[in-house]
Formats: structure tokens, C-alpha cells, sequence
């Protein structure tokens, strides 16, 4: 609180667009991040310029655009109208500057704001914007949103469009790095809903001919019960079938913007295929029996999109804009119209549907006794151990940095305990295993609620009904550094991607990396994650330094733990690859102990020779 003689008019500042930008960019592009995560502000900044080429492509101009990135360096290249010359820099450094308020230029834009390009402008420390428009171009380059170079308009032969190329500034996001298959994975969403356009990327062509179908076969990793059922209509388009999986994923969109979170449009879309199957088997299905194991896509295109935040993760529109009709009716009634017609008219797609539900439907009564059982002894075992450690933005008002919220899964009380005293008790939680959890590959969900271990896991990250009440954006796994580490590794990662894959497919799973050695003198210290690493600082230290191998979490003092898992921490995002079938990787990883497996394992523990020539699973 002020004080009388400290709050006065020199007190009050205003402050530029840039200043803003870079004071508060957590109001423009979500989270600043290193790039180990899908929604790190690096992404975030090359989805704003490929915005509004995809803003250029939905008006008619342009079906190409190239991206490419080397290094820290992000050039994108689209064939649209061009800036208009004389407004190129007011374009990207003028607040709330741009053609999207005008809903005759841009009727379905995804970006609305006019901040997009500005924020990347203002967060990069080089910025090269060139304009090319009927025979005429324009450059300006800025350095953190300050001009440093302005070219007059001068005469060119190339085709009309924009070039921007931008470096993210180390200054705000550290050493980051992009992630090539969050890049793929966000060009691919592009084409998947912009039928006809081409993305090269570093000269890879994406480009999609069935929008939500192909969508829908590209990420599904697990047997189809039946063959996708592919709908559209005017502007909102389906796809979903169910897969030999549990839980249930979603991918939604407006105007071509991935809304992670969902929203208005996938909550209509919940609600109306199980209303529509309701009423086609005539029979009142628990919501979960129709739901689980479900993956569908969906896409919507409305004028004038009200999101929850400039992020656009998630969307907050209850109507269709001009005409006012609600979003719900809108997709309740196709849906109803054409997923009915289709039951009727594909009966044995109907009946493996209807074989689905009542299977889904036999196995939650199965389980409702021990699911009773299991919460009764989550809420007695909570009361009595303190396996989870929470952290405090789930009893404070700290909406703004739910974003941060993580949780480390580590094991035995002298690792848990170092992590424990070194962590931000605001965002981060300590989840303490008693033990290698047990190998649950090929069992049944019931196991989830059987095993004491895995049944408060799940309770601490409330998962049980899908991704939707996750109470950690950062779900990460910190085990030892050697052979029974990466067992436990081993056998959470199975945890999670055999009950719970779209954790893992929504990027919320992560391997916490820390240092291996230390190595020092009187006047430095160097903490090394590799051997490699470790003879540089040998090297750079010269001499007859200090050095120390790290074998277990627990070894590393809580002063020291700080470091790695504050502002510098590293993490390895667990990702599953596009060509990767989620029943092979299990399989391979966690089947029958075979020698391959085993000889895997160890070929690929970051620890010293000795350590892995003495290594033995059991």
C-alpha cells in the first residue's frame, strides 16, 4: 500500500507499447518458457505472424507459405495482398493498428486484436518486416520493437506478400530452443484446417486433402473400433470415431486456432453427440460410457470470436455473430441431423459403437465398488502422509501463474525432501513414491484403483474425468540419474501413457534433467549434465578442481537444488512421434524383460561407462 508522501504524480508512468509488451508478456503471448513446452511463448510468437498469412489465405490470396527456421531465427514468407505500404510500420508497432476491425476485409480472422505482430515486434531482439504490394515494397527493421533501419518504398519485382524474420530476445526467454516436432505439429493443425494451402517448413511440404479425417489418422496411435465418421456443414466440421484407449481426446479450433482448452464450441459438441446417440439407441447412457475412449476433432468458424484470453486457447463465444443464434443450437442441430443419417445409413459402424458403450458401460460398474473403496482410502491416507506437497495457487487467488503450476513425481524421502525445501512453494508441488511403482502394462484401469501408489497419483493431478480439472500444466517426472532412475522412468511414463496418453499427447509430461557432476575451484562453479560438459569445465578451470559425481537426487543439497528447478530448470518434454504406434512403444518398453529391452536401457542412461557396464534390471 502507498504511503501519503511516496504516491504522487511522480509515481504515475505511462508507459509505450514495447515498454508494456515487455514488461507484462504474459498479457500478450501467454508464458515466456524455454521451448520445452507446446504453449511457450517461442510458438506463440511464430502462430502470430502465420496468423495472419492464414488470415490472407481464408480471403482468397496466397495458398502458400514458407516458414523456416534455423537456429534462433524464424523467417515466414506468405503470397497475400501485402501490407499496405504507407501503414507497414504502424502495422507492427502500433497498438490496436490493423485491418481485422474491419469485417469486410477479414470476416473470420483469427487474430482481432491488432497486438499479434506487434508483440512479436516487441519481444524480438531483431525484427525485419518487408511489405511487397503491386511492384512496390517496403522494409523496416526494429531491435525490441525500436526501428533501426526504415527503407523508402522502392521498386520490386517479386510477387505480392509479406516477409517477416524475427529472433526471440534472449533477454526475455533465455537460452531457449525450438522443439521441430511442437513446429510440425502446429503447421500441420494449419493445413489440416485450411484445405488447399501449402506449408513449407524448412522445405517440408505439409499439406492436407481431408481436413478433420486426416487429422484424426495422423495423431490416432491405437486400433480404431470403427471407421472414422467424417461430417461437415456450412462452417463447423467433425470427425470422431473410438480407439482401444482410455480417457478421451479432443482437438478443437476456431478459425483455424487450435483452442487447447476448448470451449463453448466443444462443450456444444460433448453435449450433442451423446444427446444424438442417446435418442438414435433409444436407451439414457451414463455420459462416460458414451464418451470413453472417444477422439474427435471439431471446427467452427465464426465472425467476430470472443476467446478467454490473446492466447485464443479457449472460447468464450455463446453466439454466431451477425445472425445471433447460439453456438450450442448451431451444433447441436447439425450434429443431430447428420450423425443420426449416418448411424442409419452405416449399421455396422452403429453396432461397434453400440458394442463400445456397453463394454465402457460393464466395466464402470465393475469398478464403481472399488472406485469407492479407493476414493474412501485417498481421503483417510491424505489425512494421515504427506506424499503430496501441494503448492499454493490452489488455495490462493493466483489465476495468472496457474500456467507455472508443476508437480515433480520423485521417489524416496531424501530426493523429495531436497525438492521439497528448494522449490517455489506458489507453483510447484512434490509428489513423494514409496518405491518402484508397479509395471502396469497390459493391465486393466481397475489396477488405477487398487494400487494405493497410483490411486493417490491420480487423485493428486484429479484426472479421473479427463484432462479438463488437471491441477498441474507441468506434470514431471524427477528420478536418479542411473539404472533404477530410469526404471521408475520407465514405469510412470507406462502409468500415464497406458491410462492416461492424452497427458502426454497435451504436453503436460516432462523428464526433470539435472546435473550429473559438479565441478569446481575457489572462484567457480560449473554444473554439468553430461561428461562432455564436464571436460569443458575441467578445461576452463584448469588445474586440479573439485569434482563431484552426483549419484542420486538426494546427494544434491537444497541450495544447490534451487538452481535446477527455478528460472534455468531443464526439462525434456515426453512426446510421442508421429509415425510411433502407442501399443508398440508399450510393448517394447514394458513387455516381456527381454535382452533388446534391457540392452536399450542401458545403451541410453546419461551416466559415466563404469556406472553402465555394472548395470543390471531385475
Amino acid at each position: 500500500m502507498f504511503q501519503p508522501d511516496t504516491y504522487n504524480e511522480s509515481t504515475i508512468r505511462s508507459l509505450d507499447w514495447k515498454e508494456h509488451i515487455r514488461m507484462r508478456p504474459g498479457m500478450y503471448i501467454g508464458k515466456l518458457g524455454d521451448g520445452s513446452s507446446p504453449d511457450d511463448g517461442i510458438y506463440v510468437l511464430i502462430k502470430e505472424i502465420i496468423d495472419n498469412s492464414i488470415d490472407e489465405f481464408v480471403m482468397g490470396f496466397g495458398k502458400t507459405i514458407e516458414v523456416m527456421i534455423h537456429d534462433q531465427q524464424v523467417t515466414i514468407r506468405d503470397y497475400g495482398r501485402g501490407m499496405p505500404l504507407g501503414k507497414v510500420v504502424d502495422c507492427v508497432s502500433r497498438i490496436n493498428t490493423g485491418a481485422k476491425y474491419d469485417s469486410k476485409v477479414f470476416k473470420k480472422a483469427v487474430g482481432l486484436n491488432g497486438v499479434g505482430a506487434k508483440a512479436v515486434n516487441g519481444l524480438s531482439s531483431f525484427f525485419k518486416i518487408q511489405s511487397i504490394r503491386d511492384g512496390k515494397t517496403k522494409i523496416v527493421e526494429f531491435q525490441r520493437g525500436e526501428i533501426t533501419n526504415e527503407e523508402n518504398e522502392k521498386s520490386c519485382d517479386l510477387r505480392n506478400g509479406t516477409l517477416v524474420t524475427f529472433i526471440p530476445d534472449e533477454e526475455l526467454f533465455g537460452k531457449y530452443h525450438f522443439i521441430p516436432e511442437y513446429v510440425h505439429k502446429m503447421l500441420w493443425n494449419y493445413v489440416y484446417l485450411n484445405t488447399g494451402l501449402n506449408i513449407l517448413f524448412n522445405g517440408e511440404r505439409f499439406y492436407s486433402q481431408n481436413g478433420l479425417l486426416d487429422l484424426l489418422k495422423a495423431n490416432i496411435d491405437t486400433p480404431e473400433l470403427y471407421p472414422i465418421i467424417h461430417l461437415r456443414e456450412g462452417d463447423f466440421e467433425f470427425a470422431f470415431t473410438h480407439c482401444e484407449m482410455y480417457g478421451e481426446d479432443y482437438y478443437s479450433f476456431v478459425n483455424g486456432q487450435h483452442t487447447t482448452q476448448g470451449g463453448t464450441h466443444q462443450a456444444a459438441f460433448r453435449e450433442a453427440v451423446i444427446k444424438t446417440i442417446r435418442e438414435f439407441y433409444k436407451k439414457d447412457f451414463d455420459t462416460n460410457d458414451i464418451r470413453a475412449s472417444m477422439v474427435a476433432a471439431l471446427s467452427i468458424k465464426v465472425q467476430d470470436p470472443v476467446f478467454e484470453s490473446q492466447t485464443k486457447t479457449k472460447l468464450g463465444s455463446l453466439n454466431i455473430e451477425p445472425d445471433g443464434m447460439s453456438i450450442r443450437n448451431y451444433i447441436m442441430d447439425i450434429v443431430k441431423k447428420h450423425l443420426d443419417d449416418y448411424l442409419h445409413m452405416n449399421p455396422d459402424t452403429a453396432e461397434a459403437l453400440l458394442r463400445k458403450i456397453l463394454q465402457s458401460e460393464k466395466e464402470r460398474k465393475e469398478w464403481s465398488n472399488i472406485k469407492k473403496i479407493a476414493k474412501e482410502s485417498v481421503k483417510k491416507v491424505s489425512l494421515h502422509n504427506k506424499k503430496l506437497r501441494d503448492c499454493r495457487i490452489h488455495y490462493n487467488n493466483h489465476d495468472e501463474r496457474r500456467s507455472e503450476s508443476t508437480i515433480f513425481i520423485t521417489e524416496g524421502d531424501s530426493a523429495s525432501g531436497s525438492i521439497t525445501k528448494s522449490r517455489d512453494v506458489n507453483t510447484q508441488a512434490v509428489f513423494s513414491l514409496k518405491g518402484k511403482p508397479l509395471n502396469s502394462y497390459g493391465l486393466s484401469k481397475r489396477v488405477v484403483y487398487e494400487n494405493e501408489e497410483f490411486n493417490l497419483l491420480q487423485s493428486a493431478l484429479n484426472i479421473e474425468e479427463g484432462l479438463e480439472n488437471l491441477r498441474y500444466n507441468y506434470v514431471v517426472i524427477a528420478t536418479d540419474a542411473d539404472v533404477d532412475g530410469m526404471h521408475i522412468r520407465l514405469l510412470l511414463l507406462t502409468f500415464f501413457l497406458q491410462f492416461y496418453p492424452d497427458l502426454v499427447r497435451s504436453g503436460h509430461l516432462f523428464i526433470l534433467q539435472t546435473p550429473l557432476f559438479r565441478v569446481r575451484n575457489k572462484q567457480k562453479t560449473f554444473y554439468c549434465y553430461t561428461p562432455e560438459e564436464k571436460s569443458n569445465a575441467i578445461s576452463n578451470l584448469g588445474g586440479s578442481p573439485e569434482i563431484t559425481r552426483f549419484k542420486g537426487l538426494g546427494e544434491i543439497s537444497p541450495d544447490e537444488f534451487k538452481y535446477f528447478i527455478g528460472s534455468s530448470m531443464r526439462l525434456d518434454p515426453v512426446i510421442l512421434r508421429k509415425d510411433s504406434l502407442l501399443n508398440d512403444v508399450l510393448s517394447f518398453y514394458m513387455g516381456k524383460n527381454t535382452p533388446e529391452r534391457q540392452n536399450f536401457i542401458i545403451d541410453n542412461l546419461r551416466i559415466e561407462e563404469d556406472l553402465v557396464n555394472e548395470a543390471r534390471i531385475n
